[in-house]
């Protein structure tokens, strides 16, 4: 069985810092930065758990390649993807997590 990808953006509440991620499983992931499953990890020491971005890929291995390229960029671009699918920064959480 071939398992598909998703790259996703945290931020905190102030929307200071960003985070990407990729995971196999992204509903299962959110809930461990939610509870800050492991405390000693970026996101949990800078308290990223708004989900404010999110692409899905058919394969895993896409997703790493999307994840390294969007952590090359700069946060101006960063922002402008985030923008261009979630202009006002909506948390994205609630959504995933009741799939």
């Amino acid at each position: 069985m071939v398992k598909g990808g998703t790259v996703y953006i945290l931020t905190n509440k102030n929307k200071t810092t960003l985070y990407v991620g990729v995971t196999s499983d992204i509903r299962s992931r959110l809930r461990e930065h939610l509870e800050k499953k492991y405390p000693r990890s970026f996101t949990s020491r800078y308290n990223l758990f708004l989900l404010i971005y999110m692409e899905h890929f058919s394969t895993i291995e896409e997703a790493i390649f999307r994840e390294k390229y969007i952590k090359g960029k700069r946060r101006n671009w960063k922002e402008n993807l985030i923008k261009s699918e979630n202009p006002n920064w909506k948390d994205l959480g609630p959504e995933v997590l009741s799939w």
